[in-house]
Formats: structure tokens, sequence, C-alpha cells
């Protein structure tokens, strides 16, 4: 559950650009200028205005647009950001990390946690909270550990594990001293072991048709446990209130509802200035504008564990050629992509080189420099050689077909349009035409999960620090969330192996080297992270941009 799948980019917010932003009017003095202004690393701020939990008022709402997933199940492959997030408001919050990626155990679950390695194999052992019980009156301890381990380690493939990465390298979880103690043994040293049970499921939720099929459409709130609990789940509107648990036995959620109102981008910026939501994303100069100097709130901006990259799939008819896929990347300017989505918004990052780690996180490398250069004009040479030849449109040909792709653009915001603008028109000179293909956002989950694309952006949110462990989850050719379906059983082969590295830091510069491989297959281009920047009433405490810290949800309220 390292990776989340996160937004489609159309549903980033909407920029007043137009498609003809890809052309740059300036010249080479201001690219050089631009690449002397642009920081070595991208933001690792974090701005959410930290209150403790004394000094927070009991009672308010929350409010803010959001909705559930088709697949509310974050263990699942097809779950997305959006199911993590819903999930967090009435499940468990176990392990959380800090906005730089430090681990924090939740006491209210794990009163003790102790981690040994003995002849060079790793052992935890996690004392369970006396208090803690599943909504339903079963006792939370070692079983649903047990569980949710046999759940997410591929021994049995009817279940559809987002990732078995970790939970395979556990060899057996046994009862400790007593039921409220569970004792995880593994296969050499896992360092990074918290990502795994950072939250878990109910044994009952874990079998393996309740696993794939019960949370579509559908809340539980019987199998989870937490301050706070389902109030109302309505699947015809899409919106979703959670109110106070009266089973909860830590301390007690500060606010009296937290509610998901089911609208897109734009809708949910009117409604932010109407007083209708208490916080909206506002990740671009249109919204920012609209949104700046509003009474009673602030705006709040900081770093962002996301990445947005360019997927193909290699599944489709044209993009099965690893030259003709290699030729689009070389096509594609990266930076002019970046200067789209930023335009506005006061903010400059390096290009991203992994999909891994980020450029402000120890153990980051650039990858894709290592592997691909920006050259319009090599590409048109390796198309050449391949027999790809321009017809009369200017739109190569080979074996009687046409050089030509498919791009899936959610919703119809106007950043959108202008990135797959700006695709369009750098793709065109060497030989290639993009057919714009519209879906709804709504779509989103459906079109990535069934590969029902040519070419898509969708962005990564990073849910841990630990990079490394989502290397097999991204790349890993026999993954469904490799979305791309590139790769090999030799390069699966390599991948798996750097799970057997001890130490995150030689894992991760293990991880590194073996991504420089997966990149070689042109099927994932890194794009942009950008900044997260939300528009927030001045009271709300603990919320916008957090980098790796999830706030647990009775720390969320406001302030006396």
């Amino acid at each position: 559950m390292r990776a989340k799948l996160a937004l489609p980019l159309a549903l980033i917010a909407a920029l007043s650009v137009t498609a003809t932003a890809c052309q740059s009017s300036a010249g080479d003095g201001a690219a050089d200028s631009d690449a002397r202004n642009t920081p070595s690393a991208a933001s690792g701020a974090a701005d959410y205005n930290p209150t403790a939990y004394d000094k927070l008022r009991d009672g308010g709402t929350y409010t803010t647009a959001g909705t559930f997933d088709d697949q509310g199940n974050p263990f699942n492959v097809n779950s997305t950001l959006a199911a993590t997030r819903v999930w967090s408001w009435y499940n468990a919050n176990a392990i959380t990390f800090s906005p730089t990626g430090d681990v924090q155990y939740n006491p209210d679950y794990f009163s003790d946690v102790k981690v040994s390695v003995k002849g060079g194999d790793q052992r935890v052992t996690l004392t369970i909270n006396k208090k803690a019980t599943f909504n339903d009156g079963t006792p939370i301890d070692w079983t649903a550990i047990k569980a949710t381990w046999k759940a997410n380690n591929g021994s049995d493939k009817a279940y559809a594990a987002a990732t078995t990465e970790g939970y395979e390298q556990i060899t057996k979880v046994t009862r400790g001293k007593d039921d409220k103690q569970a004792v995880i043994a593994f296969k050499g040293v896992y360092a990074s072991w918290p990502a795994l049970f950072s939250t878990f499921l109910h044994p009952k939720a874990a079998k393996v048709d309740n696993f794939n099929k019960a949370y579509v459409k559908k809340a539980h709130p019987e199998w989870g446990a937490g301050p706070y609990t389902v109030g109302k789940w309505d699947t015809h509107s899409g919106n979703v209130t959670f109110v106070r648990n009266a089973k909860w036995w830590g301390k007690k959620g500060k606010l009296d509802k937290r509610t998901y109102v089911n609208l897109e981008s734009a809708a949910a910026v009117n409604a932010f200035k109407n007083g209708q939501l208490d916080y909206v994303s506002a990740s671009d100069a249109e919204s920012l504008k609209q949104l700046k100097g509003l009474k009673g709130t602030e705006i709040r901006s900081g770093g962002s564990p996301f990445v947005y990259s360019l997927r193909f799939n290699t599944k489709s008819s044209v993009l099965g050629d690893k030259t003709v896929r290699k030729a689009i990347q070389e096509s594609v300017d990266r930076a002019q992509i970046a200067k789209i989505q930023f335009q506005g918004l006061d903010y400059k990052e390096p290009l991203p080189g992994s999909v891994l780690f980020y450029s402000f996180q120890k153990g980051y490398e650039d990858n894709v420099s290592a592997v691909l250069k920006h050259s319009p004009d090599q590409a048109k040479k390796e198309l050449d050689a391949a027999g790809w030849k321009p017809g009369s449109d200017g739109v190569r040909e080979k074996g009687g077909k046409k050089l030509e792709l498919g791009y899936t653009l959610l919703g119809d915001e106007a950043l959108g349009k202008a990135t797959a603008g700006a695709l369009t028109a750098m793709l065109k000179p060497v030989g290639v035409r993009l057919v714009i293909k519209k879906a709804a956002e709504s779509d989103f989950a459906g079109v990535v999960n069934e590969r029902k694309f040519d070419l898509i952006v969708s962005g990564n949110r990073s849910m841990d620090p630990f990079g490394a462990r989502s290397l097999c989850e991204l790349y890993c050719s026999d993954r469904e969330s490799n979305l791309t379906g590139a790769g090999s059983p030799a390069l699966d082969k390599e991948i798996r192996a750097t799970a057997d590295v001890p130490g995150l830091d030689e894992q991760g510069a293990a991880a590194n080297k073996v991504e420089r491989k997966a990149l070689r297959n042109y099927a994932l281009l890194p794009l942009f992270s950008g900044p997260s920047t939300y528009s927030v009433k001045k009271d709300l405490a603990n919320v916008g941009a957090t980098m790796f810290y999830s706030p647990l949800p009775e720390t969320v309220g406001w302030k006396k």
C-alpha cells in the first residue's frame, strides 16, 4: 500500500492557458536563466497549522470535496488514493509518519513495538492495546495481523492485492505471550516493515471474497475501528459523513462530523468561496487567484510526495514496439509540461528523475536522465531505422499502419486540455499523431485499472517514505498495479532481489540501479511533482500540506 494511484491530470485543477503554451517564445538565454534559477530539489516543506490536541475545541464539522471510490479496500489493487483517505476515517491508523518520514506508533493500537535481528532474520513483536476492539465486538489481536499478512503475501493468487512487497518476506505470524501480541518473523531484514501494518484488516474482511468485493461502493463500519465511524454513506450522491464512534477507547474525536461532498474541482472552488467547504485544493493559477485573500481563510502550501507520469499501454498495438515508446519519450519536452503546470504558482522544481524517491529525500537519484535525453531529432532517426516512414500527411506509416495513438483526457478542465495540446504539438513534428479521447473524471479508476488507454497522465502519492518497496508494485511485469504492462521475468527477478538487501540506504541504492533498467522499457515517463497548495479556513488545525504525515482523525479540528 506504499504508492497509491492518485488523481488523473484533469483533477489537479484548471489552468487558463492554451494548447500552444508548449511553444516557447523565449530564447536560449531565457532557458539558461530558468535552469540557473531552478532549485536543486523539490520543496520538502510542510504547512498544515500543527496544533496540540488540548488546544482544539470540542465540536464542529469539517467538510471537503471528495467521495468514496469504487474499490474501498486500500489493500486491493484497484484502490486509489481517494479510497485510502476515506478508509482512514473509520479504520485503524496504527502507524503513521512525521512530515519528514519518521515512524510514529499509535499507542491506541500498538502499546509496544520491539524489533530484533537474530541470525540475519528480523522479528517484530507488536503488543496490541488491551482495549482495542473492532466495532462488531471482535477483539483486535494477533489474528488481525496474521489475516492482513495472509491476504497480501501472494500465496493465494485469488487475492487482488495491490502489492505483496514485504508481506512475502514474512515467514510466519504467531501468537505471542497472549492473544494481544503478534510476533512477525521475516526472512532476512525488512527495514521498511512499518508500512506493512500502518492499518490492518478485520479477519472477516481478509477473506478472499470480502477482500475483493465487499468494499466495492460499500462501507463496512462493523469491521472498522477508530474515533469515527460511518454516519451516512450515500451511494446516490456520493456524499459521505463520519460521526464520533461510541465504541472508541482512545481520545475522542474533536469533531462532531466529518463530511465529504461529491464535487468536481471547479465546483469545489465555488463551494469554498461560498463558505460550504472548509478546505479546497488551490494548486493552479486560476483557482489560486480566486481563493487568495478570502476573509477568514489562508493559503497553505508545501511540498508534495506525488509524481505524475506519462504512462504507455504496452499491450496496445503500436505501443508494443519499444522503439516507438522511446521515440515518443525523446520527443516530450518535460520542461515545457512543467512550465504549463506551474504557470502562475511562483514555484519551481527540478524535473523528477524517479517514481521511487523525491529530490528532497535522502537516496534520491536522477534515474531518468541516466537513460533518456530530450531529442526529437534522435527520435526521428530511430523511427526511420525501424521502418516508420513519413506519409504524405506527415504521419508515419509502417506495414499499412499509421503511427496514431490515443491520449485519454479525463474531465474538461483547461489544464488537462493544455497538456494534451502540448503533447500533440510535440509529437506532430516527429510524425506521431495524437488523438485526444475524452472520458469523464469518474471513469478514471476503470480506465487505468482496465488499461483502456494508449497514453495517459496519472499520478502516485507515496503513503510512506520507503521508496524502494514500491519498485515491484510499479515495474514488475506480473503485477496488475503495473499499469503499463511493461517488463520481463528476468527484470522481475532483479526487482524482487532488492527486497533482500538489508538496510534502507543499501536497498535504496539497489532499487535506483534496477529502476534505471526498468525505465529503459520506455513505458513510464515521470513529468512533475508540484506543490501541495490549499485554501483553508484559518482556525482549522492539522490540515494542509502534510508531506508524509497523515494526522490522526481525532487530532483534526478547530482551534479554541
